[in-house]
């Protein structure tokens, strides 16, 4: 029955065994001793009574217990079950995660087409817009050859006539008859010719049109033609003394070689170009003219041209002779001044408008070769591009070239986008150049350099998407490589690694920003050619 009944029963046989001495005691201890035995037995009776009502709640809880163990172990048997069910829903989980990565897959392969095809749509709108311009000329001509028809077979009818009036009235004039015949059949001849053009010209679709993307004669070729300077330190800037052409604009030329597969050290071929650069683009002479070229809506919409990112943010400068202008420190103390610009220039342009706004007078120097002519002092300043003004004063400084003190004054008096140009029409072309250089500040942006490239993070999807992938940039003929990016990075580093080659010690680490770079001819910190995240204007869209 248990510990507790076992306890009971115990205490019951110790209390018989008390009655049993206080009976053997009370025959010899008298009155008082039966009353002690009475009272004992009335107490033993009580107690009796209350082991019979502790059996009974004894009993009870074993009975409950009883209920209670059945209890447990039908929750047991649920807790299994349920421990089943969460198995079950952890296997259903992992199958519907494993689902969703490759919904989120085909999702980004969705994503990846569409961005294609919105590419091809802007291709083929382009396509589409340059083939309604040739219908439009083509109809234009055919609308000229056909006036001419009229107006010649009018010739020849007249002829005809004049020839039959001939034979009538004088039948003599045979050589004169002679002349006008053949006269009649070089006509007729030449109409056919005419006709002939015209039924061509009809026959001929515009798309019979070569309209071959300058990616693939490049690649075809086998090198790239890039348009550049070769007197500009800082830019573009060749040393007679080592042979090697230096400069941001060169460092972008070459990242664009290494990112279509070229070795930049030697199939890239540099076109020095000056006032002729245009007209060598547009002839085909170079393939991308990257030469500090002010990006302009004439120059976009009127040359016919497309501009890609642009590399430097420029602005118009003045540097002065200080021998002749000894107190200026500011533009506004230069009334009166000579200023050598090549006149018809962007630069003659805004010089005039700075001058005018400003109240002063100042008397123009026709000069193409304003470095030169500004040494020689056959002007008081010079006006430019600020990078240019930059690169002039360190080359004086560098061969003495100029016997004064000069001084580039702080106001920047134009917006001066440099940018890389193409053809127009030439859509994938472009956006294998802009997209270079926009790899390139991406890069300093993700902190990655020509250095560690390699051990980058590519968990990181933006990185793996950014050093892996093609991004849909090429021709179908020629798709870059997935790793267009990396050949880049190995080439040229990224911008900032560029910028401090141009124009600093070259010690840049390529990730701690501009106040890092040392001993900078033209400081990057704090100008708008500083990344957007040091306040400046560099910035690169998505690359995804």
């Amino acid at each position: 029955m248990g510990v507790r009944t076992s306890n009971i029963m115990k205490a019951n046989a110790v209390l018989m065994m008390l009655l049993m001495v206080t009976a053997a005691l009370a025959g010899c201890a008298g009155d008082e001793s039966e009353e002690l035995i009475d009272q004992l037995e009335q107490d033993a009776a009580t107690h009796e009574g209350m082991m019979e009502s502790l059996n009974q709640t004894l009993d009870a809880l074993q009975r409950d217990m009883a209920l209670l163990n059945t209890t447990i172990e039908s929750l047991n048997g649920q807790i299994g079950s349920l421990d089943g069910q969460i198995l079950q829903h952890i296997s259903d989980i992992t199958a519907l995660n494993k689902h969703n990565g490759s919904m989120t897959m085909e999702i980004d392969q969705l994503s990846s087409l569409i961005f294609t095809l919105n590419e091809s749509m802007t291709r083929l709108e382009s396509e589409v817009v340059v083939l309604e311009t040739t219908r439009s000329s083509l109809t234009s001509q055919i609308s000229s050859l056909e006036t001419l028809k009229a107006s010649l077979e009018a010739q020849v009818a007249s002829l005809t006539a004049a020839n039959q009036e001939l034979v009538a009235t004088n039948a003599n004039s045979a050589d004169e008859i002679s002349d006008l015949q053949e006269i009649a059949a070089s006509l007729n001849s030449t109409i056919s010719g005419l006709l002939e053009t015209i039924a061509e010209l009809e026959n001929s679709p515009p798309s019979s049109v070569n309209w071959s993307s300058t990616l693939d004669v490049v690649i075809e070729r086998g090198f790239l033609k890039c348009g550049v300077k070769g007197g500009q330190y800082g830019m573009g800037y060749y040393d007679e003394d080592t042979g090697e052409l230096s400069g941001l604009d060169i460092s972008y030329c070459m990242a664009i070689a290494a990112a279509i597969g070229f070795n930049p050290d030697s199939d890239i071929e540099y076109i020095y170009t000056n006032s002729d650069r245009f007209e060598l683009l547009s002839n085909g002479s170079v393939d991308v003219l990257i030469r500090t070229t002010t990006w302009t809506a004439s120059r976009d919409a009127d040359l016919n041209f497309d501009f890609g990112a642009i590399n430097f943010f420029d602005g118009q400068g003045i540097m002065v002779n200080l021998d002749e202008f000894p107190n200026a420190d500011s533009a506004l103390d230069l009334d009166g001044a000579s200023i050598c610009v090549a006149i018809g220039s962007t630069s003659a342009g805004n010089i005039e408008d700075y001058f005018v706004e400003n109240d002063m007078e100042y008397q123009a120097v026709s000069s193409w070769n304003d470095g030169p002519d500004f040494a020689n002092e056959d002007c008081d300043a010079v006006t430019g591009d600020m990078s240019g003004l930059v690169s002039m004063k360190w080359q004086f400084e560098q061969d003495g070239s100029a016997d004064f003190e000069m001084a580039i004054m702080p106001e920047v008096i134009s917006k001066e986008p440099l940018a890389s140009v193409t053809r127009d029409y030439d859509s994938e072309w472009n956006e294998v150049v802009s997209w270079v250089w926009y790899g390139m500040v991406t890069a300093e942006e993700f902190g990655i350099t020509s250095h560690n490239y390699q051990s980058a993070d590519t968990s990181n999807p933006s990185i793996d998407r950014f050093l892996n992938e093609n991004l849909g940039l090429g021709t179908q003929l020629n798709p870059l490589d997935n790793t267009w990016m990396q050949s880049v990075l190995s080439s040229v580093g990224n911008y900032g690694e560029a910028y401090d080659d141009a124009f600093c010690d070259g010690g840049y680490d390529g990730y701690s920003g501009s106040e890092s770079m040392s001993a900078c001819l033209m400081p990057r910190s704090g100008t708008l050619n500083a990344l957007e995240s040091e306040g400046g204007l560099q910035y690169a869209p998505p690359m995804r």
